[in-house]
């Protein structure tokens, strides 16, 4: 707003106010849409936001040489840190055999070494696809136009924003979950309807163990000495259908549990699921 010579008062924006008038809603659509736009329907949308990475938790008691795990417990998880990420959208599902042999007719890549004749049998078609290394992994979800997640995006989309230990709160619950050797092997994805993470991710605890996008490395400010940090090992998440060893304990499907592996590593009870960015 000006005055004139005369005076009288002078309104610049009245000039622009038929543009304006096109534009503001306009662009209100467009923030809405950039804002409200739903995920692709194999997968779920994490908002950005903080949340809670790591754990804070000590095995006072020595539960972990007891059971013969060569490292401590929790002591590659702390310390307890807010992270923020950017929104993303990361797979519903684990990784399955019929998903994975449309990618090995098209391209094709090495089939798992179970699939008799290079052919998945027919009543595993959902079952999550094993025996895949992180080349694979990271092959397959590229053809897909997607990644593997990063460390702190699977985490968050596991546990959400309130730092809860499983998926679907604090309290272990077999009945949510395929791991302890209880159901004798892998299962159908989308079994465990309440098992689900705040984001509606299933079996981010059990069921197959997952490849993650970065090497193993130490959190900052990690306080714990292990000769395994560096670029030689994967992190893999989530914990399987029977365990780890000899043992099938709960500890394993936490959360914030962080399992490494080789990535040229083919194995029984490793998959993955793809992210991508929003």
């Amino acid at each position: 707003m000006a005055y004139t010579k005369t005076g009288r008062v002078f309104n610049f924006a009245s000039c622009f106010s038929p543009l304006a008038s096109c534009l503001l809603p306009l662009a209100s659509c467009l923030l809405l849409l950039g804002s409200c736009a739903k995920p692709p329907s194999d997968m779920v949308q994490v908002p950005a936001g903080e949340f809670i990475m790591g754990s804070n938790e000590v095995d006072r008691e020595a539960k972990a040489q007891q059971y013969g795990d060569r490292k401590p417990w929790y002591s590659n998880e702390r310390p307890e840190r807010k992270v923020r990420l950017e929104a993303f959208y990361i797979d519903k599902h684990e990784t399955t055999n019929v998903q994975y042999a449309e990618f090995v007719k098209t391209t094709g890549h090495r089939p798992p070494d179970y699939w008799p004749g290079g052919i998945y049998a027919s009543d595993t078609a959902n079952i999550p696809v094993v025996m895949v290394n992180w080349h694979d992994a990271d092959t397959y979800c590229k053809w897909k136009g997607k990644r593997l997640p990063t460390e702190a995006e699977w985490e968050k989309a596991a546990r959400g924003a309130d730092g809860r230990r499983f998926p679907w709160g604090n309290e272990f619950d077999i009945k949510k979950v395929n791991t302890l050797g209880g159901y004798g092997g892998p299962m159908a994805v989308g079994t465990f309807e309440h098992g689900k993470s705040p984001y509606g991710a299933y079996d981010m605890a059990g069921n197959a163990q997952e490849w993650i996008e970065d090497w193993y490395k130490a959190y900052p400010d990690n306080d714990f000495n292990d000769k395994d940090y560096g670029e030689k090992f994967k992190v893999v998440r989530g914990g399987g259908w029977g365990g780890m060893g000899h043992y099938s304990l709960q500890v394993y499907v936490r959360t914030a549990y962080r399992n490494i592996a080789p990535p040229d590593g083919r194995f029984n009870d490793v998959g993955f699921r793809c992210a991508k960015g929003k």
